[in-house]
């Protein structure tokens, strides 16, 4: 409770518009003096929730808004840290008015358990059982948001989600969230040897997921650079670059990954048009653009070439408009072809005259994907002009149509940087849930 701040008489200007976790609190009944929380939650923006409490009222704030004269927050630096903090919060106050909302059964709790073998595996419930072998998290108050969460940290910290694995490969291991059965084949073959060294890493990534989620990021990140710096040390070049890598993973999901529903999710939400109106005008000066108000955003997912999809996600205004999201199922042979089919994708989508045109295209790729889709949109003489830019996030740099060398993205502004981002991130969601829904749909035919 260190970075507990209070504010004064109801004063919410004085709130940041920053995300974190509040508390709402009242006197406690005379002679004990203090107060006690009533109500903790989080909040993408601080400012604009805290008063929806107290200037539009739910059926539920009625309950208690009147009782309330003090409060305080704590802000954070993304949803996920909010998300973990109202986690602890809950468990260690148990605000009145939290609880009475729900029972244990509704909370959710992340459950670490291990299998015969010792191996762990994650997964979500309502239910606390006594085994001295399962680890629980929680109570967090959000099912969805805890979803996303995990689902975004399994990039950084890949786990099993269940006592077994088949032998086969899942979706999951085809996108390396998965360690496969790998594990378990090793464990079987020499369980001194090579099974040993896997578990072991294994379990320092559980390990270091359990932190992450009990709020000890920073703690984590250390742990990493000092496993980085010493296998460096120790010329192990290509594990340091698989903990860099981990490294960037995690300190991007923890920044700038949107998990908080319920009306608070930035892309749901509309901004202030005055913070678009900023974004704006940065983009028009790097893209020399007169205006950008639609941006269109393109991500190829396949395995091995089959099943292949291409998506197009939407920005209006700094916003997705979800209603203009298109997905292509690819036509071309099922080979293994990023590039092809991504020109697939983009040819198809320019006969389109009827989609209005957007003034800047981002592409996942470096600059051979720039230049497929600049000659893409180039065979389209009736378009008005587009910007063309591509996300190439192994480096970290943004190509950019006009420009010979690429922009590191860490030198972009915050606006750009955070847009670009949820871009990408959108795209690349949309066309894997086409793509999984395609592969489905073959399995039950098969």
């Amino acid at each position: 409770m260190e970075k507990l701040v209070f504010i004064k008489n109801k004063e919410f200007e004085h709130l940041p518009k920053t995300s974190g976790v509040y508390l709402l609190g009242a006197p406690k009944p005379k002679g004990e003096g203090g107060f006690e929380i009533l109500y903790i939650g989080k909040a993408i923006n601080l400012k604009n929730r805290v008063k929806n409490h107290f200037q539009q009222p739910s059926y539920r704030d009625n309950l208690f808004i009147d009782k309330i004269d003090k409060i305080g927050y704590i802000d954070t630096n993304s949803e996920i840290e909010a998300l973990l903090l109202e986690a602890a919060l809950i468990k260690k106050h148990q605000p009145k008015f939290n609880v009475v909302w729900r029972d244990d059964k509704n909370y959710f709790y992340v459950a670490i358990a291990q299998n015969k073998e010792k191996v762990p595996y994650v997964f979500i419930t309502h239910q606390l059982h006594q085994d001295p072998k399962t680890k629980y998290i929680g109570p967090f108050v959000e099912g969805t948001a805890l979803k996303k969460t995990l689902r975004f940290l399994r990039k950084a910290f890949p786990y099993y989600t269940a006592p077994k694995h088949s032998k086969n490969k899942c979706t999951y291991c085809h996108l390396d969230l998965c360690p496969g059965s790998r594990l378990f084949e090793a464990r079987l073959d020499s369980p001194k040897g090579e099974a040993a060294n896997l578990l072991k890493e294994y379990k320092n990534n559980i390990k270091k997921l359990t932190l992450i989620l009990q709020g000890k990021k920073s703690a984590v990140l250390r742990s990493l650079r000092k496993e980085m710096k010493n296998a460096s040390k120790e010329n192990k070049f290509e594990e340091a670059a698989k903990l860099r890598d981990r490294i960037w993973a995690l300190q991007h999901v923890m920044s700038h990954t949107h998990v908080i529903s319920n009306g608070q999710n930035l892309l749901a939400d509309k901004k202030p048009i005055s913070g678009w109106e900023k974004t704006e005008q940065i983009l028009q000066g790097l893209l020399n653009l007169r205006e950008v108000s639609k941006i269109e955003c393109y991500d190829i997912s396949n395995i091995q070439g089959k099943n292949a999809t291409g998506s197009m996600v939407v920005f209006v205004g700094g916003q997705p408009d979800k209603s203009q999201y298109k997905k292509f199922k690819i036509r071309m042979e099922n080979t293994p072809n990023d590039i092809a089919m991504l020109k697939e994708t983009l040819t198809r989508r320019f006969t389109h005259e009827e989609w209005k045109y957007p003034e800047v295209i981002l592409i996942d790729g470096g600059i051979a994907q720039l230049n497929v889709a600049i000659n893409a949109k180039d065979l389209d003489f009736k378009t008005r002009p587009i910007r063309v830019i591509s996300i190439a996030k192994r480096n970290k740099e943004l190509y950019i149509e006009g420009r010979k060398d690429p922009v590191l993205l860490k030198t972009l502004p915050r606006e750009i940087y955070n847009l670009i981002l949820s871009l990408d991130d959108e795209a690349h969601r949309f066309a894997i849930t086409y793509h999984k829904k395609l592969r489905k749909n073959q399995l039950l035919s098969e």
